[in-house]
């Protein structure tokens, strides 16, 4: 009567087992390779944000909190613009003193610092973060 079932390998011929442990890591490798790339596009997805949060305080001493913002795109503050930046995110940003991330006149924040506005010039209205 011949053996039809080898669920410890007995029985099986070397050649099969061979193909056996091939297949194993064939599909091993298959798995792998679908993980790195499900990783990769992850990464670099057009979703990501900047961990941790940029705190900003208006004149009239109204404090506004945002939470893991974008890396893409340019953040408006809206009216009446920011006064105090506190930069508590991972990633440096820059503040703008138009609502579109235009202009020269800027002020670069690095990650974990913050920053007042100069006496005399307008508040900040908008900032995009650096990545």
């Amino acid at each position: 009567m011949p053996v039809t079932d080898h669920p410890s390998g007995a029985g099986r011929s070397p050649r099969a087992e061979h193909r056996s442990r091939a297949g194993h890591q064939r599909l091993r490798l298959v798995v792998a390779t679908a993980c790195l790339v499900l990783t990769v596009a992850g990464c670099s997805g057009l979703g990501r944000t900047a961990v941790g949060t940029v705190t900003y305080e208006t004149e009239q001493r109204n404090r506004v909190t945002v939470s893991n913002p974008l890396v893409t795109g340019c953040h408006s503050i809206g009216s009446p613009g920011a006064h105090t930046v506190a930069n508590r995110t991972l990633l440096d940003m820059i503040m703008y003193l138009t609502p579109d991330c235009t202009g020269e006149q800027n002020a670069y924040i690095a990650t974990m610092q913050s920053d007042t506005i100069a006496p005399g010039s307008g508040p900040w209205r908008s900032y995009t973060i650096v990545h």
